[in-house]
């Protein structure tokens, strides 16, 4: 878990007080009176540049909510990333098949959401499935797995071999080989914690950006939202959306970050977890909801089940919208966006 950069990158920054969201541009004038202070500040961080505004009633408070927002995420980086050999999460796949191991509620909360996850999106997310990740080495090799390299690590890949024991506070893998990476749900239970963080500290309003993963909450000075720029999944810096958020999270997964082509076909990192083959059904899917843990958690899980299934869910769900490019292109935006969403 947070090994590179992101698989689906979005980012906010400031330039000059102007409010940068996703990895487009929404410029949105902050003004500099008296009555409030923004900052902006970015630091690496689970792998990836982690940037929060905080707007508070002075420059100092601003900077505090920030300190605090980082040390919040730095703070869930130890429990929860697989490439920190004493994190939580480690210790839980060196004991894959052996024990289980006592962990903290943080660890165990995420572990029982990507369980939910998995369950609404009918096992289209899956946090075990990193061995067949592995196996297709889409950045790094731009291989093909055989079938039979596939069929030997499909006993691996089985969410129901993944015990989170509420009453005990522990996770056991049960199968000797598995294990689990919660970066695909993760990070947007980070942004929702660095939030609460930020607002404790005296900020009123903020962003948190863990790449893909925005939270956000409050508005900015002068009562304007945040806007943010949903990416083009075929057109390299081209916004496919606009929408403005408020006390909300937004992510996505697509295609067009981690992929190799061959043969005029595209191998790319987000694969079922049935076949272990790469999805063909959508080219991107952006969730917007309540909770980073949800945004996050549902658009890959949401990306395997294919554009109709998934915007049936989205539809059942409350406080979940959903903008969903199919394979040809096609734009599907959920009930509850219709009237939101700015198409450029």
């Amino acid at each position: 878990m947070y090994p590179k950069l992101p698989d689906h990158f979005f980012h906010v920054q400031t330039c000059l007080l102007a409010l940068l969201c996703s990895a487009f541009v929404g410029c949105v004038e902050i003004p500099t009176g008296q009555e409030s202070a923004v900052v902006t500040r970015a630091q690496m961080q689970m792998g990836t540049l982690v940037k929060i505004t905080a707007v508070a009633r002075s420059e100092s408070v601003a900077q505090a909510a920030a300190t605090a927002g980082f040390a919040e995420i730095r703070r869930l980086e130890e429990l929860l990333s697989t490439w920190i050999p004493t994190s939580e999460l480690s210790r839980v796949n060196a004991a894959a098949g052996v024990m289980p191991v006592y962990v903290s509620p943080e660890t165990l909360a995420v572990v029982q959401r990507a369980i939910q996850a998995a369950e609404m999106t009918d096992g289209g997310f899956n946090i075990a499935i990193g061995p067949a990740v592995d196996a297709w080495r889409v950045t790094e090799g731009q291989r093909i797995p055989t079938e039979a390299e596939l069929d030997a690590l499909r006993p691996l890949v089985d969410l129901m071999s993944v015990h989170a024991n509420v009453r005990e506070r522990t996770i056991f893998l049960a199968k000797t080989g598995m294990r689990i990476d919660v970066g695909g749900i993760g990070k947007g239970y980070a942004a929702d914690q660095a939030v609460e963080a930020v607002r404790k500290a005296g900020a009123v309003a903020g962003v948190v950006a863990l790449s893909g993963d925005i939270k956000t909450f409050g508005r900015l000075p002068a009562g304007k939202m945040f806007p943010v720029g949903i990416q083009h999944p075929r057109q390299d810096g081209a916004v496919l959306a606009w929408i403005d958020l408020q006390d909300e999270a937004i992510s996505t997964a697509g295609d067009y970050e981690r992929f190799f082509e061959r043969n005029g076909v595209r191998y790319h990192h987000i694969l079922d977890p049935r076949t272990l083959q790469p999805v063909r059904s959508c080219q991107s899917v952006t969730v917007i909801a309540r909770e980073g843990v949800w945004a996050d958690g549902l658009d890959t899980g949401i990306f395997v089940m294919g554009p109709e299934r998934g915007m049936e869910l989205v539809e059942q769900l409350p406080d979940v919208e959903a903008i969903i490019v199919d394979a040809g292109g096609r734009l599907l935006v959920s009930s509850g966006l219709k009237q939101r969403i700015r198409l450029p």
